[in-house]
């Protein structure tokens, strides 16, 4: 494969579970051997011409499975975001396989994009096998998802790319527990978040794909949970969110076509950074994998910003009742 044929990866048109598939089927680059396996994937347009980091993670998770024996599944990786990608750019992915034991394996992928790494990630596969078992609860008194609006009942009426995306184009179904911060914070200014999310169609049964779209989907609103604390939304004027770095640990098998609920808390802002970590169960209870990700989150505090602030406050609530008549 070439970097050509890689090509860009444009998901308004395609159906977006098809798409998520299609994202995580690497291809190897032709002709290309170092001290590293190499593969080629392609990248997912973005409105702001940035790859999501959830996207990133999923395929180095997917060039990283490729290296490993069959019966070792990854029960933890830990990354760091170094550049930020360009979603309008294919991103060619080096694996060093560190030691392959008894039982585990380690990976480490670089994701590149023109020669520079953009993400850093070192993963840990492992053979089944049994031992004590025990795991956190599933919270109780969480409303059903079916009960709950998509994000296309929130923006489908926004006549905005990024609101268009947000609402037709990811590949996750994502309905929030809480009043979204799409573009407004309000209730309790808590740190803490909850979603559930699922595929939109139905996924292949592999499990490594189960894992990498589980990767790509945790990187979603796992910050919420430090906006929320402060009253800000997606859409606070001047504010800057980077996520800087993303680990994950898996439990237990799941399937990403099936409800998730993504339970997520901040214990630490500070810095302008701010520490969220998650819980993931399945629709049973089962605790099947837990996240952990530090982000930059810096808020401008001069007086022009509030003001700019305060009157987008204003545009945003007119267009919202507006778009409730229609």
């Amino acid at each position: 494969m070439t970097e050509a044929e890689a090509g860009i990866l444009a998901l308004p048109g395609d159906d977006p579970t098809s798409s998520l598939i299609k994202l995580l089927d690497l291809g190897e680059l032709e002709g290309a051997r170092t001290d590293e396996d190499i593969f080629l994937g392609p990248s997912q347009q973005q409105p702001h011409h940035r790859v999501f980091g959830g996207q990133v993670l999923a395929q180095s998770l997917v060039a990283a499975t490729r290296t490993v024996a069959g019966d070792r599944y990854v029960h933890s990786m830990h990354g760091y975001f170094l550049r930020p990608g360009d979603a309008n750019k294919p991103i060619t992915f080096g694996v060093q396989r560190l030691r392959d034991g008894r039982s585990f394996s380690a990976r480490r992928v670089h994701a590149y994009q023109e020669g520079m790494p953009i993400l850093s990630m070192i993963a840990s596969f492992q053979t089944e096998d049994e031992g004590i078992e025990h795991e956190s609860a599933m919270p109780a008194g969480i409303p059903d998802p079916e009960s709950l609006p998509t994000t296309a009942d929130l923006l489908g009426k926004f006549d905005h790319p990024v609101a268009r995306h947000w609402a037709y184009e990811r590949p996750f179904d994502i309905r929030h527990v809480d009043p979204p911060l799409y573009v407004s914070a309000t209730g309790a200014k808590e740190a803490r978040n909850a979603v559930w999310m699922k595929t939109f169609g139905p996924m292949p049964d592999n499990p490594n794909l189960h894992r990498a779209a589980l990767a790509y989907a945790s990187d979603y609103t796992l910050l919420e949970s430090i906006l929320r604390r402060h009253g800000l939304s997606w859409i606070t004027p001047g504010m800057n969110v980077a996520s800087l770095d993303h680990a994950m640990w898996w439990h237990r098998p799941a399937r990403v076509d099936e409800w998730l609920l993504y339970v997520q808390e901040s214990p630490s802002a500070q810095s302008a950074r701010g520490l969220a970590t998650g819980k993931i169960f399945n629709r049973a209870g089962q605790h099947v994998a837990s996240v952990a990700q530090e982000g930059m989150v810096r808020v401008p505090t001069d007086f022009k910003s509030k003001v700019a602030g305060a009157v987008q406050s204003k545009v945003m609530e007119h267009q919202l009742r507006k778009a409730g008549r229609n």
